[in-house]
């Protein structure tokens, strides 16, 4: 309390707050004796990026949460590096690098090609700035970009950072950074760690921190508030959780995200179900009391979550990162909304619409109601709805359809997609382990297969009960005296279900045979054919 009169009185306040010059931290140099860093862990490529840096004279080191994943024994995803040099400077130093970014460039230093190459990002050290004295603009990035283009320091209406390219000196971007254990620098080559706001100390605490005045810092950047739910969900079961001041405002704050650009959003409600924790993140959600209002979507994967095939769905998500194999946005969320897509369906084909006109109009109502309008739609809708019609072909295992489906580029997501329905019941076991054998065999066993195929249609269609029709009454006479034509079912201008409003059926008329001598047709005496014949 005597701390922060004293830094009131002499004009300092606390970082993420307005007014006076905040306190930066004070500088530590930890060694490897006390960090316990193990340099195996570190990525070749992202320590050649430092030592070329430093070679050129600049200040360069491994940041962020490399760094705490390194001081808990993790071995990183990404490594990101942070130095005093310009991105035309750091651009200058190595053969392949792209500058990148509007509100903050940064530099893409790419290692290897092909599917095998690596990028990484280096960034300048960022000053720190009082958001009270930015530029203010009425609108967003969309709507203000023209006034923003000349701006290096801007905020929106709600205090949401829109510019901020200024660089500065590495104690004031650790100021700017969001918690105290993102916050550090590991030099690679001298192997020490900097630490200016006891990161180190928390990480022992297991405690996420907000560095500054958590409120102030999520006003700032929305974002950070889905930020601390990713991190809290990812590092719970090392025992971190998010310390108390931190997590008090994050669900006042939510609406603050609603001023954030849906694409982006769309991109952070991936992350939270696409880095190998979605379980976990499901459980943070509910514990902070956010299990609605971050993303439209996300409440639907949240509200689903405990249903058998959604569950089913995030725990292989989950299996699948934690093993390094790749994963689809689209896969996912066509899991979390089939639901949508299979009820929809269902009541069309209760109103007698053909099967797959009746299902591309379900997804069509499922995609306006809960994709809308984000970056990247076309492709991911697409790959959705090929999962999607894939399903009912799987139930055709005779003529060429086998044949063909395995053959489309995304045979293996639809096979999964049912593959999971299988697993909870959906839809029979053996018609997965049919499709399991097909893909992979050769045309003897495929033979095989299709000859096992079409003898259990036949058991089926001999199992299937014979309905016997039942005569129908006697027709009533017509009203003119005429007996209707005997029929076993509806005439063709029938109707077999009744108009709406109770009007009468439509009745056709009974042809003549022909006679005469002439054999024609009818003759002077025949009754006019009904209207279409």
């Amino acid at each position: 309390m005597i701390k922060k009169f004293l830094d009131k009185l002499m004009g300092k306040s606390t970082p993420g707050t307005a007014g006076g010059k905040p306190h930066f931290g004070k500088r530590e140099e930890v060694p490897a004796s006390v960090h316990g860093i193990n340099p195996e862990l570190v990525d070749r490529r992202a320590a050649d990026v430092v030592a070329t840096l430093k070679q050129a004279g600049f200040e360069a080191y491994i940041v962020g949460g490399a760094v705490r994943d390194l001081l808990l024994g993790l071995r990183p995803k990404d490594f990101d590096v942070a130095t005093n040099a310009t991105p035309e400077q750091v651009k200058g130093l190595f053969r392949r690098a792209f500058i990148i970014g509007k509100r903050f460039r940064i530099v893409h230093v790419v290692h290897g090609r092909g599917r095998e190459h690596e990028v990484i990002e280096v960034s300048t050290f960022r000053a720190y700035l009082d958001n009270a004295a930015a530029g203010q603009v009425a609108g967003n990035e969309k709507t203000s970009k023209a006034q923003l283009s000349g701006m290096q320091h801007a905020v929106d209406a709600s205090g949401r950072v829109l510019r901020d390219n200024v660089w500065g000196p590495q104690d004031e971007d650790a100021t700017r950074r969001d918690f105290t254990v993102n916050a550090m620098y590991y030099d690679p080559v001298s192997q020490i760690v900097v630490d200016y706001h006891k990161g180190l100390q928390d990480a022992k605490k297991k405690t996420l921190r907000m560095i500054g005045d958590p409120a102030t810092r999520y006003r700032e950047d929305p974002v950070r508030i889905i930020r601390a739910v990713r991190f809290a969900a990812k590092l719970s079961p090392l025992g971190f959780s998010i310390d108390a001041k931190s997590a008090a405002p994050l669900v006042q704050s939510q609406t603050l995200l609603a001023e954030v650009p849906q694409s982006r959003m769309f991109d952070e409600m991936l992350k939270l179900l696409q880095t190998g924790h979605a379980i976990a993140t499901i459980d943070q959600l509910r514990k902070l009391g956010m299990s609605k209002g971050i993303y439209p979507l996300l409440d639907v994967a949240v509200e689903r979550a405990d249903t058998p095939f959604v569950k089913a769905a995030l725990v292989d998500t989950d299996r699948r990162v934690n093993e390094g194999k790749p994963v689809a946005p689209s896969f996912l969320l066509a899991c979390v909304l089939w639901d949508d897509v299979r009820n929809g369906w269902q009541e069309r084909l209760n109103q007698r619409q053909h099967p797959l006109p009746a299902l591309q109009e379900a997804i069509d109502e499922v995609f306006d109601k809960r994709i809308g309008d984000v970056s990247g739609r076309g492709k991911l809708a697409a790959d959705m709805r090929e999962i999607w019609v894939m399903q009912p072909r799987f139930e055709k295992r005779v003529g060429n359809t086998p044949f063909g489906m395995v053959m489309q580029p995304r045979f293996r997501a639809g096979f999964d997609f049912m593959r999971l329905r299988a697993d909870v019941g959906e839809v029979d076991e053996a018609l997965a382990e049919w499709w399991q054998d097909f893909q992979t065999a050769d045309d003897e066993r495929r033979d095989d297969l299709m000859d096992q195929a079409k003898e259990e249609q036949k058991a089926r269609q001999k199992a299937q009960p014979v309905v016997k029709r039942v005569p129908r009454a006697a027709p009533a006479a017509d009203p003119r005296g005429l007996p209707r034509a005997e029929s076993h079912g509806p005439a063709e201008g029938d109707s077999e279900f009744p108009s709406e409003g109770g009007a009468p059926k439509k009745r056709r008329r009974r042809r003549r045979k022909p006679g005469g001598a002439g054999g024609t047709e009818g003759g002077a005496g025949a009754a006019p054919a009904a209207a279409g014949e």
